[in-house]
């Protein structure tokens, strides 16, 4: 009964191992391809298969191939450039560039360009597309046909990068900047034309005054025309009517006064008031 026991025991040890063996063998021969990867194997006796292999686990031959993992997911990247414009500034420029593998061109990409594809492409291609376009516009033009540039940019290099196997779903130039003179220059402008219109704002408003003093001197000299015409026809009756209005107005106001009291001059009072 022993014998049988042990002859038992030994036996699930060795069916034990062997699924172990098998397992591990087995795991070694699989891998996972992540959502928004693509693989690519590699055969030690037939090199880089054409075959892109998506997501999900797959098989192997351990030792003979090995698989690459690429990940084909838009990924952003930012690529500052200095160059010159038509007329001679320096410029800084920044481009964003939003990119991500052709998914049937990952084999070639992988020969040609290796699996840091994008570090020998980008910087490259996007420093002579810029160079280019900008060659063509002069550094005021830079500035108000920003839309423009970014178009053209953008047309010339999503171009160019086809060319090796990549995909650019968004360009866009996110900082522009220029030499140290010529902002300067710029600042120097802006104050010279603010200047100016100060000058001219002063020199319309002088000119307003003039003219108000004219109209006003012309206002007077016909009033006093006026009056010398009613003193000539009404003769001193005209002055005593004014003095007569002049004295209604000032009766009025001091009747509104609380602090003024009238006495009469033919009574006595407490206090002997100047007469």
């Amino acid at each position: 009964m022993a014998q049988q026991l042990a002859n038992l025991f030994t036996r699930v040890g060795q069916i034990g191992f062997g699924v172990a063996v098998v397992g591990g063998v087995v795991n070694s021969a699989l891998y996972n391809v992540d959502a928004g990867h693509r693989a690519v194997i590699f055969d030690r006796f037939a090199g880089v298969k054409d075959t892109v292999i998506g997501e999900g686990t797959h098989f192997f031959i351990p030792w003979v191939q090995r698989p690459i993992i690429f990940d084909a997911r838009t990924r952003p990247r930012n690529v500052p450039v200095t160059t010159g414009s038509k007329d001679l500034q320096n410029v800084n420029i920044t481009l964003r560039i939003l990119f991500r593998p052709m998914g049937d061109q990952l084999p070639k990409i992988f020969t040609t360009l290796g699996i840091d594809y994008e570090d020998r492409v980008l910087p490259s291609i996007t420093n002579e597309v810029l160079k280019a376009v900008v060659a063509r516009y002069d550094a005021g033009e830079l500035i108000t046909q920003r839309e423009k540039v970014s178009r053209n940019v953008s047309e010339e290099l999503t171009e160019r990068s086809s060319q090796f196997g990549l995909i650019l779903d968004d360009i866009s130039i996110t900082h522009l900047t220029f030499g140290k003179e010529f902002t300067q220059a710029v600042e120097l402008k802006q104050v010279a034309q603010q200047e100016a219109e100060r000058a001219k704002f002063l020199v319309e408003k002088a000119e307003q005054e003039k003219r108000a003093a004219i109209i006003s001197a012309d206002g007077d000299a016909s009033a006093a025309t006026l009056l010398a015409r009613a003193f000539g026809d009404a003769g001193e009756g005209l002055v005593e009517l004014r003095r007569i209005e002049a004295a209604e107005d000032i009766a009025y106001r001091l009747a509104k006064n609380r602090n003024v009291a009238y006495l009469p001059s033919n009574q006595s009072t407490l206090l002997s008031l100047p007469q």
